[in-house]
């Protein structure tokens, strides 16, 4: 028999819409509060925007939008509702664009997800998200907080230390992104550790079907979130695993790429955002990721609305090995040197890992040339290949993922 985090997971469709009635015109008037939106929603009559569709005439804001708003008052851009000093974390994530992060109860709503994974009191999570100015590692533990889990705070990298930790403490599940799992477990074989991981909540890349299934050989059941750092979770899986279900504190809309105009029912488009969160009131803000609604109720109980999950990017930004690649970091690499004339970055996959190879179209050097530039525009470390000018394809593209998520 499931057992539900709440009771707002199993509201009916008319409860769910009678309390959106009454919360959104709140959080419209929030964001209409704070000097960050500017004339964006100067004429908009807060008390009649009561619904997913009365949200369509509002403009969507992009993440594009918060850089520029940054650059003008930092760090928030007068986006949210408390100073910068009034949040317990500031974070940097690529851009930069920095984001507030709150201590109070489940801040950014993952004791849901980490619910819906079985995990709960007498858990040892074992933490392998960053902590480092990226969010995410918070953002895992605040929700291992609030079901009652302990925590190994890991990070990322250092597999052997993983590895012999995750053993020593008796770690039973794993937060991090869906490869890095495998990683440890390899090392904790060739170490000879015997490790009690039984559940596994991941996110920050794609959990590719035959990664699950190892998982599953290997006694782990594995789900995954769809979240980010500006919105916290927006979507879970449950034991259904059929499709991703929406937090109960977001709206979600889906809409053609590039615009605000939702979608016809199971067209694919791109994913936008209302946060409920009365401290950043993020009204349509634009993911730039892409997904459907689909239809009907997950067979786990939970009535609100699911989509399909991530089904890739409106635009050419990709996660590689849970990080972000935006086309302006490829295009701060071609200006680092003069002799280059264009880069493209190449997404694949080799057994379960993501791989990065950066092509560059140069007049001369080579890999050893580029290789600190690469890390230093793209946050990675991938293979370097130089090329002569002329062999990139000209097609517009500067990221290209070859991966694919059958």
């Amino acid at each position: 028999m499931t057992r539900y985090y709440d009771d707002l997971e199993t509201r009916s469709a008319d409860e769910r819409a009678a309390a959106l009635a009454q919360a959104l015109p709140q959080q419209i008037a929030r964001a209409q509060g704070v000097p960050g939106y500017g004339g964006r929603l100067s004429e908009v009559d807060a008390a009649r925007i009561v619904s997913v569709q009365d949200l369509a005439a509002l403009p969507v804001l992009r993440k594009s939008d918060l850089g520029q708003a940054q650059a003008q008052a930092a760090p928030f851009g007068g986006l949210t509702t408390r100073p910068a000093n009034g949040f317990a974390h500031i974070f940097q994530s690529p851009g930069p664009i920095y984001e507030p992060g709150g201590v109070e109860h489940d801040w950014w709503r993952m004791g849901r997800f980490l619910h819906a994974c079985g995990i709960g009191q007498g858990d040892i999570v074992q933490n392998c998200f960053g902590y480092h100015l990226t969010p995410a590692g918070m953002i895992f533990e605040s929700g291992a907080r609030a079901v009652g889990a302990a925590v190994l705070p890991a990070g990322t990298g250092q597999t052997e230390l993983q590895a012999r930790a995750a053993a020593d403490v008796g770690a039973t599940a794993y937060a991090g992104t869906p490869d890095y799992l495998k990683v440890i477990l390899d090392k904790a074989e060739t170490m000879g550790l015997k490790l009690s991981i039984t559940k596994a909540a991941v996110g920050g890349g794609a959990l590719f079907p035959s990664l699950r299934q190892e998982y599953a050989d290997r006694g782990i059941a594995c789900l995954q979130s769809y979240a980010t750092a500006d919105l916290g979770n927006i979507a879970y899986e449950s034991e259904a695993m059929e499709g991703m279900i929406v937090d109960e504190q977001v709206i979600v809309e889906i809409v053609t790429p590039g615009t605000g105009d939702p979608v016809a029912p199971g067209q694919v488009g791109e994913v936008v955002v209302t946060t409920l969160n009365p401290d950043y009131p993020l009204i349509r803000f634009a993911t730039g990721d892409l997904s459907a609604i689909l239809p009907g109720q997950s067979p786990c109980g939970r009535s609100n609305i699911r989509i399909k999950g991530w089904m890739g990017r409106a635009d050419q930004t990709t996660k590689i090995k849970g990080m972000f690649v935006r086309p302006e970091q490829v295009a701060a690499l071609v200006s680092k040197h003069a002799e280059i004339v264009k880069a493209r970055v190449i997404a694949g996959r080799e057994g379960e890992m993501d791989t990065m190879t950066v092509q560059i179209e140069a007049n001369g050097g080579s890999a050893e040339t580029y290789a600190g530039s690469v890390v230093d525009a793209l946050k990675l470390k991938g293979k370097i290949e130089v090329v002569a000018p002329g062999s990139l394809p000209n097609d517009g593209k500067v990221i290209e993922d070859q991966r694919t998520y059958d």
